[in-house]
């Protein structure tokens, strides 16, 4: 394999950071290409934690190139203040190693105005249908909202101050139409965002180029290359419990036209699954856990939200969920992550299918009412109380963490590539070659 695509086969939060820091070991590129700030991943190498939202977590491998593609939309601001926190902490980020596409689209300041809007209710409007989603806020929906419109602004539009200036006043006619008239909210002014212009491009001219033709020159050379993928399958602006997703694609499939490689240069998908689940936000959540042993489950992960701090919802592991992903995404291999957070619990679960409406069925309703309705099916399994953190191979795992690690791929038709025993790099079980 020389191309591997890591995806979330979840609501995200799965652990995609410590999976792309661990396999970019044998990867010369790191490629992100979809979401925003949005999403976070989180990392701990020697017992040093980095919460990474836009630089790809092959970052902490000073050799490799990081890339973020096209296919991202990027808040400059967030940008630049994890480049500098990076660099204070001893991180190498200069343009050696770090490779900012001029086709990513630009997070205006307008665009987290109206993402915030539109979460408030406006008077006389409860009971229309307004969904409030649980956005982070950070502007993303509203971002890809100007790219399909074909009224976003470009990383490489802030090369020219007068396509700059023309491209926001186009785009402030609208905006701050609705900010006047229908949201009430103070409008974005034109003379603070041709500043903005000019502190971004100071920082970020340096590290932007054309990622198209970088990686094509990759792929030539036969570079093993990692393809980093934001959120989790039931985020999918297609495919996930729509209207409760995210303003892209989470599939394996958007690698492709958000890095601008063929499908035929992707080679293994990797499926991250936490060892049980969770989301943020509203919609339906078929296996969540409320009450004490919800709460427990969140203490013990330390479920809150790397990008916002909200408190994750929790559950059991949804294999019907899983399955579901790898269809999607064409997992060849799972990469399962938190195992060591379900010590001390004396029973595990794992949804196998559902019932709906008297029905027993192995998919997902793709209406977000039949499948509020659902009531998974559980195998259930013998817990473990073994700190199991070092563990190297699947034999150091106690028994009834095995039994659950066999079920886990008996479900999922999916074999395991590797196991996380703990947060750290070197807390892990490695079953399978990736590169």
């Amino acid at each position: 394999m020389s191309s591997v695509i890591v995806v979330g086969t979840q609501w995200g939060d799965e652990g995609k950071g410590k999976v792309v820091d661990l396999l970019a070991e044998n990867a010369q590129v790191v490629v992100r290409y979809q979401g925003g700030n949005n999403a976070g991943h989180t990392l701990v190498v020697s017992g040093q934690t980095y919460a990474l939202h836009l630089v790809p977590s092959g970052i902490l491998h000073p050799e490799k190139k990081v890339v973020i593609a096209g296919g991202v939309v990027v808040d400059p601001d967030v940008l630049i203040d994890e480049i500098d926190t990076l660099l204070q902490r001893g991180v190498k980020v200069t343009p050696e190693n770090l490779l900012i596409g001029y086709t990513a689209h630009v997070i205006m300041p307008y665009h987290k105005l109206l993402d915030a809007a539109r979460e408030r209710p406006l008077p006389g409007t409860e009971d229309i249908g307004r969904v409030k989603i649980g956005t982070t806020g950070r502007g993303i929906g509203p971002a890809y909202e100007d790219k399909a419109s074909r009224q976003g602004i470009r990383l490489h539009d802030l090369l020219d101050a007068t396509i700059f200036e023309k491209r926001v006043k186009a785009a402030l006619l609208e905006k701050n139409t609705l900010f006047t008239h229908l949201y009430k909210v103070q409008n974005s002014d034109i003379s603070e965002l041709l500043a903005l212009r000019e502190k971004w491009l100071s920082r970020l001219e340096p590290f932007m180029g054309n990622t198209f033709t970088f990686l094509q020159e990759q792929i030539a050379k036969g570079a093993n290359i990692l393809y980093e993928g934001a959120q989790g399958a039931q985020l999918d602006l297609d495919h996930g419990t729509y209207p409760y997703v995210t303003s892209s694609t989470t599939m394996s499939g958007g690698a492709s036209p958000g890095a601008g490689v063929a499908p035929d240069k992707l080679d293994l998908v990797v499926g991250l699954v936490k060892a049980y689940t969770t989301r943020v936000g509203a919609g339906p959540f078929p296996t969540e856990l409320c009450g004490t042993l919800g709460d427990k489950l969140r203490e013990a992960g330390g479920e809150y939200g790397t990008t916002t701090g909200r408190p994750r919802r929790c559950g059991w592991l949804d294999g019907v969920v899983v399955k579901t992903a790898a269809s999607l995404s064409g997992i060849g291999k799972l990469a399962l992550t938190k195992l060591d957070v379900l010590r001390g619990f004396e029973e595990l679960k794992v949804a196998y299918s559902y019932e709906l409406d008297g029905q027993i069925i192995d998919f997902m309703p793709p209406d977000i009412a039949e499948l509020a309705r659902v009531k998974p099916l559980y195998k259930t399994f013998a817990g473990f109380s073994e700190d199991i953190k070092g563990a190297r191979k699947l034999e150091d795992l106690p028994l009834n963490a095995r039994n659950y690690l066999d079920a886990i791929t008996e479900i999922c038709k999916v074999p395991l590539g590797l196991v996380s025993v703990g947060p750290d790099r070197e807390q892990t079980i490695t079953l399978a070659q990736f590169f």
